[in-house]
């Protein structure tokens, strides 16, 4: 068992890669009375295409998929439903699909153990039926439809849209009404046994918990019954370094126009530590330009271009990166110039050593912070290692950089070229 240390959070981690070549990690935690564990997968809705590591065979599969795949793992053989089994022994339990990953979580002050032999035995229970698969169709076709008319998912998605061509993060997660009516049982079951490997599977424990029990039950829990030998093989299309329209608008049911304008990533193979040090230095540059204190968000309050200030993220992994800035406007093109203006400015004069140093301080202050949620720990700890990383790394890459290289990122990621921007206007009246 290996134990991984950071001695100025006072944090370690205990992994340790299993006979099936599933790897879990025990973080102690001591004084907190809430108990996490995280089983996930390192497979999203980006995973389209592979090689069947069985049959040796392409298989591409429909839109959607490994989101629908969570939605069935709750159902049980028996016909009960896992979250039931959850909440007779007073856990809360919720799971996600993104991009990149599929995770199936759970938190109690008690019964911890019998939740865990659960979330291990559920997750390792697949059971499609033609029934039970058709009835799941509805369900998601609803909540598809939900989301067509949430203004925030279009503006996000279309963002994505305008910039790339042939990703699929251009691809709602959930896919679309037409792609989750052609997903068969067959289906499923070939990306759960590609997918659900072990070996691409990972088990986060966090909590004022025994070390040799947390494995105990976890060793004696686990099956070997998807096991294979070898790496998943995924077909991803090459992504150009353009974008694939500059503009998307669309109408749908608000009072003010929202914007979001997207900076694409050139493509690039990073290794971990750059890949962390790219994420990090980008959101720097993000905080001093355009978070609440920096010149251009006081600027387009107290000139009342903005509602609610903006919002600014930044988007990392093995092979795709993007910005998004986003807000609420009544004049789209004053506030589009001020942002565009904004990041010439920085790119010419440079950033200020003071605003540096203020932005390093307070993203050291708040990582240090987030130590005190565990369920931002083991999220987090399993998104990073599937992309390579370790979180107990960050604090050691944000205290090397040095200002020098967010005036470089300033100069290679913001590229107007590689920018668009999604609309979201209110409907006309008819």
């Amino acid at each position: 068992m290996q134990i991984i240390k950071n001695e100025l959070l006072n944090e370690y981690v205990y992994h340790e890669k299993l006979h099936n070549n599933m790897d879990v990690f025990f973080m102690p935690k001591r004084g907190f009375t809430k108990k996490y564990a995280v089983l996930a997968t390192n497979y999203g809705s980006n995973d389209l295409e592979f090689i069947s590591p069985h049959t040796n065979e392409k298989i591409k599969v429909n839109e959607g998929i490994a989101h629908f795949l969570e939605h069935k793992m709750f159902e049980q053989p028996d016909g009960s439903n896992a979250f039931d089994d959850f909440a007779k022994i007073g856990a809360n339990a919720n799971a996600f699909t993104n991009f990149n990953m599929t995770a199936y979580l759970f938190s109690s002050t008690e019964n911890f153990e019998e939740g865990l032999r659960h979330l291990i035995s559920y997750v390792q229970e697949p059971y499609f039926t033609e029934e039970n698969v058709e009835k799941e169709k509805g369900i998601i076709a609803q909540e598809i439809k939900m989301y067509d008319d949430n203004p925030d998912w279009k503006l996000f998605f279309n963002t994505l849209k305008a910039m790339y061509k042939v990703h699929a993060n251009s691809i709602d997660i959930a896919g679309t009404v037409e792609s989750i009516y052609k997903i068969t049982p067959d289906e499923l079951y070939s990306c759960y046994k590609t997918f659900y490997s072990p070996s691409n599977m990972a088990l986060f424990v966090i909590g004022e918990l025994d070390k040799d029990e947390v494995m105990n039950i976890v060793k004696s829990t686990v099956k070997d019954e998807f096991m294979f030998d070898g790496e998943i093989k995924r077909i991803e299309p090459l992504e150009t370094d353009e974008v694939r329209q500059k503009e998307i608008i669309e109408q749908l049911d608000v009072s003010v126009p929202m914007f979001s304008i997207g900076y694409k990533d050139k493509a690039a193979v990073l290794g971990a530590k750059d890949l962390m040090k790219k994420s990090i230095v980008t959101e720097l540059i993000l905080d001093i330009l355009f978070k609440k204190g920096s010149q251009l968000y006081d600027k387009l309050y107290r000139e009342g271009l903005v509602f609610g200030g903006i919002s600014c993220d930044y988007t990392e992994h093995i092979d795709y990166g993007y910005t998004i800035i986003s807000g609420e406007t009544r004049d789209i093109e004053a506030v589009k110039h001020e942002i565009f203006s904004a990041i010439e400015s920085a790119k010419i004069a440079g950033i200020d050593e003071a605003d540096f140093e203020r932005a390093k301080k307070k993203k050291i202050g708040s990582f240090i912070k987030s130590f005190d949620s565990i369920e931002f720990i083991a999220n987090n700890y399993l998104s990073y290692y599937f992309k390579g990383m370790d979180i107990l790394d960050y604090y050691e890459v944000l205290k090397s950089i040095e200002i020098e290289a967010l005036n470089e990122r300033l100069k290679e990621h913001f590229d107007n070229d590689m920018s668009v921007i999604s609309i979201i206007m209110p409907k006309e009246d008819k």
